[in-house]
């Protein structure tokens, strides 16, 4: 199948849960929550919404495995993986905070090579190929002219687990409100980088994520213009569990003060 006709498939499935996530969030229950670990959330809906995505997916590209958050299918792939987030913000939906998305990610001999983020509240579809560029509803985006750190907006996520690390990263915190314009914390990883890419923030750092956190915002951001990297300036960022990412022109200012503390 071509790569062109695997994107529309695949943003229509993104839509589709989407619109499974809206309706369910209308008369949400917090009671419904379950626990997977410490501030850990999950709910029907995420595990309804993967098995949504899963299944459309298996139909387009049947010989493909699977990366899932919620674990609803286990299945390696020799040539192709799909990495999904079905509801990339959980802890923002179960509280009534309209930022969350669906992340869908395609892996070809492990490089990411497509990419689909849905914003459900704001019904944005942001989307990339590889070579492709990358688009929001159909519009080219591209990463902020902006040249220096001091001048950027900086997006983060705040730890929720893996408290060992919290004084580094409040350390790392402190430096960046002090040296930038202003960080913001929206709570979905997929939507942060896909700031980046559209131009609305300059860069982003956060720690212990995992690759269906960031696989669909990656190549998004990559075709936007904007740059990658672990913590230590290199490209273990799927499954490495840190990233910093930028529009390309602040990341080794971004990417020496996270290193200056970590």
């Amino acid at each position: 199948m071509e790569i062109s006709t695997l994107l529309d498939n695949t943003i229509a499935i993104a839509r589709e849960a989407g619109a499974f996530i809206r309706r369910e969030r209308q008369s949400f229950d917090l009671n419904k929550v379950e626990h997977k670990g410490f501030n850990d959330l999950v709910s029907y809906v995420d595990k309804e919404a993967e098995k949504i995505v899963v299944s459309g997916l298996q139909e387009i590209l049947p010989e493909a495995g699977f990366i899932t958050e919620e674990g609803t299918i286990s299945k390696d792939g020799e040539v192709y993986n799909w990495i999904v987030d079905p509801l990339d913000g959980t802890t923002n939906f179960v509280h009534g905070v309209p930022v969350f998305s669906v992340s869908i990610a395609l892996m070809q001999d492990g490089e990411i090579v497509l990419g689909v983020v849905y914003e459900v509240n704001n019904n944005e579809c942001f989307y990339a190929t590889k070579g492709g560029g990358a688009f929001c509803n159909d519009t080219p985006i591209c990463v902020s002219p902006t040249p220096s750190l001091s001048a950027g907006l900086i997006a983060t996520g705040f730890p929720y687990s893996a408290f060992e690390e919290v004084d580094k990263y409040l350390g790392l915190l402190k430096d960046i409100i002090q040296h930038s314009h202003g960080v913001r914390r929206i709570g979905s990883a997929a939507v942060d980088l896909c700031y980046v890419a559209a131009g609305r923030m300059d860069g982003y750092f956060e720690y212990n994520l995992n690759s269906y956190d960031v696989a669909g915002g990656v190549i998004i951001l990559q075709e936007a213009g904007g740059k990658v990297t672990d913590f230590s300036g290199g490209d273990d960022y799927i499954f490495g569990r840190e990233l910093v990412g930028s529009n390309e022109k602040i990341h080794e200012e971004l990417l020496g003060t996270v290193r200056n503390h970590w």
